[in-house]
């Protein structure tokens, strides 16, 4: 055991240890396939606090000569893989953490010869009786040591993106650094595996890569690792049965990030939140908010009315593919957006190629950030929404056009006016505290077509249900009469003894708005 080279399994277990440990053994079957083939280069980017150095720490137990992991692992999905006996403990495992390195060195230049330096002092230490042609050189020293004795090392670089993130506009100091991985991993026999985890995929110059032997898997690409790029939902309603949590209300937290299809949670948040038996921003209480004020603040066009559109609960198309994969070349807000995801701050949608905030936790991060001048207006929308919400309650109907007038009106500089889907955004941004009692679905199917929005109250809230139709220089009556007419309101009736239609007509020629409700009379 060394502290580079084959750390052992500690770690690991400090890890297992925890009062929750989830079960993620699974991606050393994927990591085991990939062992001595072309493909054996993995670089694996995911949101801070959701498992990333957890997932080095047990791949360097599992590869690590020098200490038997069996009994650490004999519980777990993988010891019942045909791989687990062939590949436990056979590799000579180089762990590497960047931001360690870097917090002492501050300086790429000095933090590479430090790296190389322990590297070397520690191999030659193992290995007294090889006489080496250049002990000055880590490469040919690998070489060496691997023509020796025919093991394969295994690198796991852990915070591999550390310098991008830490140092963002040294750009000098950044070639450097990929070309010192390209040269100490591209094309070398002595490498049986590369595992590098980050927050960030590899940072691209132009149309390329300088390490273009990497297969990049990010929350905008996770392929077959989507499962564990996160807590699942199966995952997630366990924990909650085993400590007798509230699920629906964990999904409305922390839910939200969909890859590949699959509904993943925030690991950090969903393990505060069972253990203190509380719903609070726990990721975000982790970093201040003005890490994800500077990027929304940033005067990209459209980026303002993008994120008052995912406020509002709506969506997003963006293009991911030109985003350089650093934090300060944007070209477009779409790189902004796409830095975002790799952040955790928005969700992305594969199928569709849509952004979105995820979940209540994120979204309460984004009204902090927007409290400046800047944002004023929407969020005085955001806080009168609990009055336009009792109005609405109450069938007040041209109380609820007024305020409905004002949220309209204010958003008018970040949202286009006369546009339908600006009057869906600014009906939404109006009633933003709804969320805490209703599920709001845009373009709800149901009957004979779509609802513009449904308000599905949640089991606790005792409210009604809200149907909602909105109509553009036409008649907030004609509104009403098209919820009734395709029968929108039957899809619904059994979430509430009581349902609502809500009409709400934009005149385009006097910006303003008129609103009919009625209470829906069920049939007998």
């Amino acid at each position: 055991m060394g502290i580079y080279l084959n750390p052992g399994k500690d770690d690991f277990t400090l890890a297992i240890q925890d009062d929750i440990y989830v079960d993620k053994t699974g991606i050393i079957t994927y990591t085991n396939h990939r062992i001595g083939k072309r493909n054996r280069y993995l670089c694996v980017s995911r949101p801070r606090r959701f498992g990333k150095s957890m997932t080095a720490e047990m791949l360097a137990a599992y590869y690590g000569q020098g200490e038997d992991a069996r009994e650490l692992f004999k519980s777990y999905s993988i010891a019942k893989d045909d791989s687990f006996e062939r590949h436990i403990n056979k590799y000579l495992v180089i762990a590497l953490n960047m931001v360690e390195f870097y917090s002492l060195a501050k300086q790429v230049d000095v933090m590479l010869d430090m790296l190389q330096k322990y590297l070397r002092i520690e191999l030659l230490r193992n290995y007294p009786d090889i006489d080496f042609m250049d002990n000055t050189n880590l490469v040919l020293i690998l070489q060496e040591i691997y023509m020796e004795n025919k093991i394969p090392f295994i690198f796991i670089i852990d915070e591999w993106d550390c310098i991008f993130r830490e140092n963002q506009k040294d750009w000098e100091g950044q070639k450097i650094y990929l070309d010192f991985l390209r040269n100490l991993l591209k094309d070398r026999s002595y490498v049986g595996l590369a595992y590098m985890t980050g927050i960030l995929p590899i940072k691209k110059y132009g149309t390329h890569s300088a390490l273009n032997m990497f297969e990049e898997i990010s929350m905008t690409r996770p392929g077959k690792l989507a499962k564990y790029m996160g807590f699942t939902k199966e995952e997630v309603e366990e924990l909650c049965k085993k400590y007798h949590r509230d699920f629906d209300k964990t999904k409305r937290w922390y839910d939200g990030y969909l890859l590949e299809g699959r509904h993943i949670y925030n690991p950090k948040s969903v393990v505060d939140s069972v253990l203190n038996n509380k719903f609070d921003n726990y990721w975000v209480s982790t970093e201040t908010y003005e890490a994800l004020k500077i990027y929304i603040d940033i005067n990209m066009d459209g980026l303002k009315e993008a994120v008052v559109t995912m406020i509002g609960g709506g969506t997003c198309e963006v293009d991911t593919e030109s985003f350089q994969n650093d934090m300060t070349t944007f070209e477009s807000k779409e790189d902004v957006m796409s830095l975002l995801v790799h952040l955790g701050y928005l969700a992305y949608n594969g199928e569709t190629r849509e952004v979105f905030i995820p979940n209540n936790e994120i979204c309460a991060e984004y009204i902090r950030a927007m409290r400046d001048k800047k944002w004023s207006k929407v969020i005085d929308a955001i806080k009168d929404s609990d009055m336009l919400l009792e109005a609405t309650l109450q069938k007040k109907e041209a109380e609820v056009a007024k305020a409905i007038d004002k949220v309209h009106e204010e958003t008018t500089s970040i949202l286009t006016y006369n546009n339908e889907n600006s009057l869906s955004c600014a009906i939404s941004i109006a009633y933003y505290s709804a969320k805490r009692d209703y599920e709001i679905i845009r373009e709800f199917p149901s009957g004979k077509g779509y609802a513009d929005l449904v308000f599905l109250p949640r089991k606790e809230s005792g409210k009604p249900a809200l149907v909602v139709e909105l109509k553009y220089d036409k008649t907030a009556k004609g509104a009403v009469e098209q919820i009734k007419d395709k029968n929108y309101p039957k899809t619904i009736e059994s979430y509430t003894g009581k349902i609502l239609l809500v009409g709400v007509n934009y005149e385009k020629e006097n910006k303003k708005h008129t609103c009919i409700i009625e209470e829906w009379k069920k049939e007998k």
